[in-house]
């Protein structure tokens, strides 16, 4: 039997001082005249007081459509046949979400791969002076194909999310007859985000922690894996409350057997992020994640130095400026992006999401002069 442990934050920086970090400064944007290829005109939508960013609205079709090398987006109405997928007891791996695409939604999906490498990731929760609240999510990892999904299934909240497409290789001959390697590749896409909102300004990410041990939950209850965990959350659930009761009804194993946690926000003001520790789930209050366990116990800190230095500059972000404007998220997100670290990766997106309008705005490869601006409404 699972149990279910909900924990405050006694300190934000609770036993940080037992760890050497050293901390590095906050790098300057990129300069504003630096040149843009993106064709497309600016819109009106996202920073409209920073006359720095070029704001591109974007309106996604059932096409997959380039915005930019290594980002497109795509629009998905009707049956998403996620709910069929949960009353037929879910899955415990991700070949076995797989299975069901190919079986229940499109032939020629058995040709689809759902594979992972370990990544870093950055989140934070702010209020802004209209009492709006926005969450900023910095995906980071080797260059990858990101895709942007706005969804609108028949019995569920409509959403935004986004997909590292390299997770999802599409073999030779996955399409068919009846379906295009596009549409084949949208479906996939709706059982693998990584992040997103839903119409309600329920926001989730998942958080990769680097620890041996990973999630298996083996109680009788139906089974999800880590990204049909956050399906499962954008389309059914409005508020953190509702997430933690919807996770607490499903065993969660987790995709690629990675260890993760997931930091959820709601359009209310709460944040919390979730976390399983010897395959018990447990929350705690925080409006920052990063890449260690933030659950107090043994395995609190446990995690990459980087992270740990990741999180004190974006609390320290939130106590110097308690309330952020969606720029203001962006400049925290671009102070703990990839560029400032030499080890590899990039900050292949940063998503600043305003959970009240139901709007996001994307900046690509820690290009922040430069968004993408989607609206739910």
């Amino acid at each position: 039997m699972k149990f279910m442990k909900f924990m405050n934050k006694k300190s934000f920086l609770c036993g940080m001082m037992m760890i050497a970090v050293v901390l590095t400064g906050c790098g300057s944007l990129r300069d504003p005249g630096e040149e843009i290829t993106e064709s497309t005109e600016p819109g009106q939508g996202g920073f409209e007081d920073s006359d720095s960013i070029d704001s591109i609205d974007v309106n996604p079709t059932d096409e997959i459509t380039e915005l930019e090398d290594g980002l497109s987006v795509v629009r998905f109405d009707g049956k998403d046949g996620f709910s069929q997928f949960l009353e037929n007891g879910g899955a415990s791996s991700d070949s076995e979400v797989v299975q069901y695409i190919s079986s229940s939604m499109v032939e020629g999906a058995g040709n689809l791969i759902f594979q992972g490498n370990p990544f870093g990731c950055s989140t934070i929760t702010a209020q802004n002076e209209d009492g709006e609240y926005l969450f900023g999510r910095n995906f980071d990892w080797y260059n990858c194909d990101a895709l942007i999904v706005e969804a609108h299934p028949d019995d569920a909240y409509a959403s935004i999310s986004t997909i590292n497409t390299d997770f999802i290789k599409q073999g030779a001959g996955a399409a068919s007859a009846l379906f295009s390697a596009d549409y084949i590749m949208t479906i996939a896409a709706l059982y693998a985000p990584i992040d997103g909102m839903n119409e309600k300004g329920l926001a989730v990410s998942v958080n990769m922690i680097q620890d041996q041990a990973t999630i298996e939950q083996t109680s009788e209850l139906p089974d999800i894996t880590t990204t049909t965990a956050v399906r499962l959350l954008l389309n059914q659930a409005a508020t953190v409350d509702e997430a933690v009761e919807l996770l607490q009804q499903y065993d969660l194993h987790a995709s690629f057997g990675f260890m993760i946690h997931f930091a959820i926000s709601d359009a209310t003001g709460e944040h919390v992020v979730i976390e399983y520790v010897d395959q018990e789930m447990i929350v705690t209050k925080t409006p920052v994640v990063t890449n260690f366990y933030l659950a107090e116990g043994d395995k609190y800190g446990i995690g990459t130095s980087q992270s740990m230095e990741r999180y004190e500059i974006l609390m320290k972000t939130l106590e110097d400026t308690p309330v952020m404007s969606m720029p203001q998220i962006r400049d925290a997100l671009e102070s703990v992006s990839k560029h400032h670290y030499q080890d590899g990766e990039t900050t292949e997106w940063s998503a600043v999401f305003n959970q009240t309008k139901g709007e996001v705005v994307y900046f690509h490869r820690e290009d922040f002069t430069k968004s993408y601006h989607i609206s739910l409404e």
